[in-house]
């Protein structure tokens, strides 16, 4: 009787048909073999084979092959999520420490060193620029260079405070360095503007130290996820915007005609002759320390003085703020930098510090100021100014 081979089985094994097993080493012979079943078919006087399927014990699972790719692109990602973090942790460490340097300098009234610039980034970190509402721009920066820093940190580690998700915590990194970069380029058009020819090292550091960290958290985040939050950043850079430009629209800067010469120091002319309600008050706020801060090419201060008058002006407390004269860049006077001015004319009464022109009812309440005859005449000219206040 014939001798079949099953050729679906491995080459090196056969059948006879008697139905026993023929082998032959090969290094395929950790497969195991079902073994198969031989049937008689007395009709046609030969077996019948049937091959059952053949598997390798050593053969990997189709599960754990497909699943390796994932396992390892997902470690890649955290991989690389990690390391962003740390960029934005070590560019936020950088900005705090140049911050944290001017702010030294600011408080201690020392010099910064300017391997760059020399005299005129002085200047610049001297300016009125360099004060927000009455805060120094370098403590501002380093708050948020330190936070920026301090929250990368977290996100690396996965350990964010007062248990946000990281979600959450990278929108907060986002608006964090969103605002940061909105700042510097306010500030770049400032030293453009303002201080033309000028040259500053650490305002150039801190631009390019911010842009970077809100460039790296966009990577971080991926740009649809900036496109998804575009209405947030541009809330934020308008409330940025807003609060600069507001700080800044009461600056000590002259008006854009006087250009970039220099204006030479002039007393101003009061005109006006003085009331004797004008004259006891004066004497009054001279009498108390109230104390008034201006300059000289200010038309708000020259306003306040014709209020007044020639004869009262002159038994006012005045300081000057730019004795030397002005132009682009000049520092004030070592006076007003004290009281730290946001702008003119300032008033400092009893300790308090009232910005703008103030009217005699203001100025007399301040300070205490016991009307006595004059307290009709005070009382009516008080009217005036709220009839004036509430007129559009």
């Amino acid at each position: 009787m014939a001798t079949f081979i099953n050729l679906s089985s491995s080459p090196y094994s056969t059948v006879s048909s008697r139905g026993t097993h023929s082998h032959h080493h090969h290094p395929l012979s950790d497969c195991s073999y079902i073994p198969s079943q031989l049937k008689s078919d007395r009709s046609w006087g030969y077996g019948r084979l049937v091959v059952l399927r053949v598997k390798c014990l050593n053969e990997p699972s189709r599960d754990a092959v497909e699943s390796e790719p994932t396992a390892v692109s997902s470690g890649s990602s955290v991989s690389s999520g990690i390391s962003s973090y740390s960029w934005c942790a070590g560019l936020g460490g950088l900005g705090f420490v140049e911050t944290g340097y001017l702010t030294y300098s600011k408080l201690t009234g020392s010099d910064a060193f300017c391997p760059v610039g020399g005299g005129s980034c002085g200047d610049i970190l001297n300016s009125s620029y360099a004060v927000v509402y009455g805060i120094p721009l370098p403590l501002i920066g380093m708050v948020a260079y330190g936070a920026a820093a301090f929250l990368a940190l977290k996100l690396a580690s996965k350990d964010l405070p007062f248990g946000i998700d990281e979600s959450i915590g990278g929108l907060v990194l986002l608006g964090t360095t969103t605002a940061m970069a909105t700042a510097s380029a306010y500030f770049l058009y400032i030293l453009n503007t303002q201080f033309p020819g000028a040259s500053c090292s650490y305002c150039l550091v801190s631009v390019l130290l911010s842009f970077s960290l809100f460039l790296t958290t966009a990577k971080i985040l991926g740009w649809q996820k900036i496109r998804d939050e575009v209405g947030l950043q541009l809330c934020i850079a308008g409330l940025v915007f807003a609060a600069l430009s507001n700080s800044y629209s009461a600056t000590v800067s002259p008006p854009a005609r006087f250009g970039e010469k220099f204006l030479p120091y002039f007393p101003t002319e009061i005109k006006a002759s003085s009331s004797p309600l004008a004259l006891k008050l004066a004497a009054h706020l001279h009498s108390v320390g109230a104390k008034m801060y201006g300059a000289f090419w200010c038309s708000h201060c020259l306003e306040q003085k014709e209020m007044f008058g020639r004869e009262a002006a002159k038994l006012l407390d005045y300081a000057e703020c730019y004795p030397d004269g002005f132009k682009t860049g000049a520092d004030l006077s070592q006076e007003c930098k004290k009281v730290k001015i946001e702008g003119f004319p300032m008033w400092v009464i009893n300790g308090q510090v009232y910005k703008g022109i103030q009217d005699f009812s203001e100025l007399a309440k301040a300070s205490g100021f016991e009307a006595g005859e004059f307290s009709e005449e005070l009382a009516e000219l008080a009217k005036q100014s709220a009839e004036a206040d509430m007129q559009p």
